[in-house]
């Protein structure tokens, strides 16, 4: 059994086949994924943010009640909020956008548990392929909020990061919040990454640690090129 759940029988015509035709599909899926993704982004007429952030964060912890007014404040000073789509964190920010009277887009994606849509996004996408739905993250972001998360958050940080660094994509404002959480992290990319001379000082300066969300919206409203 290969990687991706396919045998290929060796000599064995019907399951090359098979195989051929399966990722031929496949493409097709994908292909159509990003048309209907470009088709329905493509329609946010204001500058949007992304927030990032843990599914599994109950409604009354205190980083969810602050990614609600994050995403509340953002929406009431013109911008648009785009989360994952999914409960906790990314709940909490739509929740705040769409109470504001702001544009809240969930970009859903299908998975075994955690992931289910949660009901305040006003434009709503459902993905199958993470990468596809990244692609959106990336492309219709003025920005990135990232707040406490797991695996999930950190690979979206991360790849922003890498984007940014290697000159892929044009430099936006990526924001984490929650010093409390993050400090271990931040010290120990200046420790390990930056002592071992596998970063330059400079990419020290790709994101900024933040707490209060006057001081958040002001950078935004500040760095955020329309």
């Amino acid at each position: 059994m290969s990687r991706f759940g396919q045998r290929r029988g060796r000599g064995s015509r019907d399951s090359l086949d098979n195989s051929i035709v399966s990722d031929s599909w496949r493409m097709f899926r994908i292909m159509a994924e990003f048309v209907d993704g470009f088709d329905t982004m493509s329609s946010i007429d204001v500058p949007a943010v992304t927030v990032y952030g843990s599914a599994r964060t109950p409604s009354d912890d205190k980083d969810y009640l602050l990614a609600e007014q994050i995403g509340a404040e953002l929406a009431k000073n013109g911008f648009g909020v785009i989360t994952g789509g999914g409960p906790g964190i990314m709940e909490a920010a739509n929740k705040g956008a769409a109470s504001a009277g702001g544009v809240s887009v969930g970009l859903n994606i299908d998975l075994p548990h955690e992931q289910e849509p949660n009901p305040y996004a006003n434009l709503e996408l459902n993905f199958e392929y993470f990468f596809v739905r990244k692609v959106m993250f990336m492309k219709y972001s003025m920005g990135f909020i990232c707040m406490p998360g797991g695996f999930g958050s950190l690979d979206e940080l991360f790849e922003s990061l890498t984007l940014i660094q290697t000159q892929r994509i044009k430099p936006f404002p990526i924001v984490l919040v929650g010093s409390e959480f993050w400090t271990g992290l931040v010290d120990w990319i200046r420790d390990k990454l930056l002592g071992n001379g596998n970063i330059g000082s400079e990419d020290m300066f790709l994101f900024q640690v933040m707490d209060d969300v006057d001081e958040i919206i002001k950078y935004f409203k500040k760095t955020v090129i329309v």
